[in-house]
């Protein structure tokens, strides 16, 4: 296994920035799209779950697709594709149309950011994996942070459409300089010949016979429901409480995403410090201490430096998770980081869901102290795995 990636780190963030910038953008633009088709904000909602639920399901596709045909392949093919749906999003003239485009492209976009990590897993040795992999997260959490804040600028002073096509053109560039690096060099190796079809599924199957998979497997699914999936009521919960502008509100959700950055900025240091194990349990009980206080102080001056913890304590545990999920099944990487994130996907998908419920029912506050309980027990549970799980 070798450091030497055809396709660089700086690269292949640019692809995985992309890719959730073209996911957080729609946040701002929802009102701004429902007032141009005409439609209330509920049925403009369809285009989030046109993407988001494609996205999810179709990681059991790629990742044995990934194995059989080559990485670099799928990813730079996908990255061409989003392309040309991310950019077609500009001249729709309905929301049906609109709604199939952002399916399909979600449909394309989940071969970028799991198929880019399993080929990192392939290109670094394990000891420097965890700091590759959290490099490569700087872009993808860039993405999470602004865009957010580019869907608010052309929103607010442009249009709507222009944002998609800047988007549009930007990832095929990237996919042509994927094109470019990759194509001349020696074939990638794969380790699988058999056809797709109802046999792709078997992998799946078989990972989860093993102890270590179904440990991460299931620990990412609790990631997702709790924290994801009370997360995303957090901006309500700052509107509702405390009257704040959006514009605050989406500044502030930032923070989340900075203490990834810190994270990515300092992932060597704290391996070296804490080790896998500690890194653990400490984002765990970060994520606890930052969902009470969020619930037991009412200031909302605290959010911002409680949504940096937060951050941080998140990818603690899910990089340090992720990490492991690529050494799962070496000969068949690209499986076992395609379930790991459909896993996440459907956790969180879920976990708002029934938040959802009980904050229609009991309010937001004990739905940050179930998240907040529900993570620091998560990482008590993991770091007791440890026989399974092999933390270093």
């Amino acid at each position: 296994m070798t450091n030497k990636t055809p396709v660089s780190l700086g690269l292949l963030g640019a692809a995985g920035f992309m890719v959730i910038a073209d996911v957080r953008v729609i946040d701002p633009l929802l009102r701004v799209i429902a007032d141009d088709f005409k439609l209330n904000v509920g049925s403009a909602a369809v285009i989030v779950s046109a993407y988001t639920i494609p996205y999810g399901l179709f990681q059991l596709v790629y990742g044995p697709l990934s194995d059989r045909i080559g990485k670099l392949k799928v990813i730079t093919a996908a990255m061409a594709a989003f392309a040309v749906g991310t950019a077609a999003c500009a001249f729709v003239p309905n929301i049906a149309i609109l709604a199939l485009l952002r399916c399909l492209t979600g449909i394309v976009a989940a071969g970028i950011i799991p198929v880019s990590l399993a080929y990192i897993g392939d290109n670094f040795a394990y000891e420097e994996r965890q700091t590759a992999i959290g490099r490569y997260l700087s872009g993808v959490i860039l993405g999470q942070i602004l865009g957010g804040t580019l869907g608010g600028i052309f929103g607010e002073y442009l249009s709507w459409r222009d944002i998609f096509l800047l988007f549009g053109v930007v990832s095929l560039a990237i996919a042509a300089l994927m094109w470019r690096r990759s194509h001349r060099l020696p074939k990638e190796q794969h380790h699988t010949s058999s056809p797709m079809g109802l046999a792709t599924f078997k992998p799946y199957y078989q990972l989860m016979t093993q102890a270590i998979a179904r440990t991460i497997i299931i620990g990412i699914f609790i990631e997702g429901f709790f924290v994801y999936g009370a997360f995303a009521y957090i901006g309500a919960f700052l509107r509702d409480k405390y009257n704040l502008s959006y514009l605050i509100i989406g500044f502030m959700l930032c923070g989340f995403g900075l203490g990834g950055l810190i994270y990515s900025g300092t992932v060597k240091w704290l391996i070296r410090k804490l080790g896998e194990r500690n890194l653990i349990a400490v984002g765990g009980w970060l994520l606890c201490a930052g969902y009470l206080s969020i619930a037991a102080f009412h200031n909302w001056m605290l959010f911002i430096p409680l949504s940096i913890l937060m951050g941080l304590g998140f990818y603690m545990m899910h990089s340090t998770l992720q990490t492991k999920a690529t050494e799962l099944t070496p000969e068949a990487r690209g499986t076992a980081v395609s379930l790991f994130v459909f896993s996440l996907f459907m956790g969180q998908g879920i976990g708002a869901a029934v938040f959802g419920r009980i904050v229609d029912n009991f309010g937001y506050i004990p739905c940050f102290i179930i998240a907040g309980v529900a993570s620091a027990l998560l990482s008590v549970w993991l770091v007791m795995q440890n026989k399974h799980v092999r933390f270093r």
